[in-house]
């Protein structure tokens, strides 16, 4: 017997008892559906947790915090300096790492315009430049950072925040003065917005530092060159809406320089801490803060190991809260699908109840098989292949039904409301399904989801068919043929 012959006969035999096929194909249908709206809506709150994480911060970002005097004692970190930054960056999936080097011991403002018009105070950050497109800095114009520009004696290549022309002030005004400070948002009597006093990429920027001795306080000047303007990023860092990021040993040697004009002894300090009694400056300690870029948020777990591992533990991301918001979803979808495992396990007892009726009501016609010669594994076969053919065609049908009930709840609140059953105010900002705000979707089907349904609910169906199938092939051929 062929196998087109056996697809012929199983299929005339389930056509035959079409009310019977169709009520156990009904189970399965139920059972399939469930089981893919379940998880679709698990799939769904999941990736509506994900994106208010990303709105949090960079799920791929790792930060380390060195705030405890590294080498000082037998148990404190090693120190956090470029070659433990090079180590971090040697380890799997790490694709950047740069410390954030603030220099605390730097007081220094900016000028611009015409006799120094406008005054702000630097905030200055150094990076590694290398590391800055890979921790998300986009640029609104010009070029990043390359740690290799030759501009000149006493002058400085910096990226400054989009926003950076707004910090300004216009010191030929009072303090009290509303035409002194321009704020971002700010719209004039027309409603345009209102220009900051210095634009950012065409006008001359001065970074002046002072000892503010009386009557004569020394002074140094060094311009700072615009090579890119960053776009404002908060979940990057505050850095890229006003800030001036520059390199590392730019940042370094602006301290330096403020050290010898004011006669400090802090140099290179990037914040002063005292242990015991102990004056500790960041050349001791290494730096304050490194944040770590990793390749995929997957990862971000495995190099948070190995960092601890090299001896740091005051490290911070979101993957904690990213781990148990996926574990509440891992419950959610576990109660939920084993609700539906039950529909589709009563499903998988009625096939297999209908099988055994088939054989019994088919026992004359086993007989004449065997008594013809038939195999005894195409007798089985034809039994598996009846059973699982009615998962299959549930499976399909369950999963068509799917994407129906996936439409009508991601669309639940509009269609409430064109039934006129809830306003619109009323319902505004909630998601009926999931909880969460509105504006994500409810239901995800991925292709993944349908083909795993289908798999698994031919899967049940040839299971189910396995015990009635084994009956078929121990009856006698005799008893068979004398069967009424």
């Amino acid at each position: 017997m062929k196998i087109s012959d056996l697809l012929k006969l199983s299929t005339d035999n389930l056509r035959r008892r079409k009310g019977r096929t169709l009520l156990t194909l009904i189970g399965v249908v139920i059972g399939t559906c469930l089981i893919v709206v379940m998880i679709s809506l698990g799939i769904a709150l999941n990736k509506q947790y994900e994106e208010m994480l990303r709105s949090y911060g960079d799920l791929t970002k790792i930060e380390i915090y060195n705030y405890s005097y590294g080498g000082t004692t037998a148990d404190s970190p090693p120190v956090l300096d470029d070659a433990m930054l090079s180590t971090i960056k040697a380890i799997p999936h790490v694709t950047a790492a740069t410390p954030q080097y603030q220099p605390n011991n730097l007081s220094a403002q900016l000028y611009a315009g015409k006799n120094d018009r406008y005054q702000s105070w630097l905030n200055a950050f150094g990076m590694d430049p290398a590391s800055l497109e890979a921790m998300g800095v986009q640029l609104v114009e010009g070029s990043y950072l390359t740690g290799n520009e030759t501009l000149g004696k006493n002058k400085i290549p910096v990226l400054v925040g989009e926003n950076l022309g707004y910090s300004f002030e216009d010191t030929r005004k009072s303090y009290n003065s509303g035409k002194r400070y321009v704020y971002q948002g700010m719209l004039d009597a027309s409603g345009n917005p209102v220009p900051p006093f210095v634009d950012i990429q065409k006008d001359k920027m001065i970074l002046r530092m002072s000892d503010y001795a009386e009557p004569n306080p020394k002074t140094r000047e060094y311009e700072l060159v615009v090579v890119g303007v960053m776009k404002s990023d908060y979940n990057v860092g505050y850095y890229t809406d006003s800030g001036v990021v520059m390199s590392i040993a730019n940042a370094k040697m602006l301290e330096s320089a403020y050290a010898k004009l004011t006669g400090s002894n802090n140099s290179s300090s990037g914040g002063v801490m005292i242990s015991n009694g102990v004056v500790m400056r960041e050349k001791d300690n290494g730096y304050n803060t490194v944040y770590v870029k990793v390749d995929d948020v997957d990862n971000v777990a495995d190099v948070e190991q190995a960092i601890k591992d090299l001896g740091y533990t005051q490290i911070n991301s979101l993957t904690q809260l990213r781990e148990e918001m996926q574990g509440q979803v891992r419950k959610q979808q576990m109660t939920l699908g084993g609700l539906a495992a039950v529909s589709l396990l009563v499903a998988a007892l009625n096939i297999a109840n209908t099988m055994t009726m088939a054989i019994y009501e088919r026992t004359k016609e086993i007989g004449v098989m065997k008594v013809l010669g038939c195999e005894l594994g195409k007798i089985r076969s034809m039994f598996l292949i009846e059973s699982g053919a009615i998962g299959f065609l549930g499976g399909v049908v369950g999963v068509v039904i799917s994407y129906g009930v996936s439409f009508v709840i991601n669309n639940l609140q509009t269609i409430i409301m064109i039934l006129g059953l809830q306003n619109e105010e009323s319902m505004m900002g909630y998601d009926m399904m999931t909880g969460m705000p509105t504006g994500g979707t409810s239901s995800i089907i991925p292709p993944w989801l349908v083909l795993g349904a289908i798999l698994f609910a031919t899967f049940v169906g040839l299971v189910s068919g396995i015990v009635p199938a084994n009956r078929a092939v121990k009856i006698s051929a005799l008893e068979a043929i004398r069967h009424e």
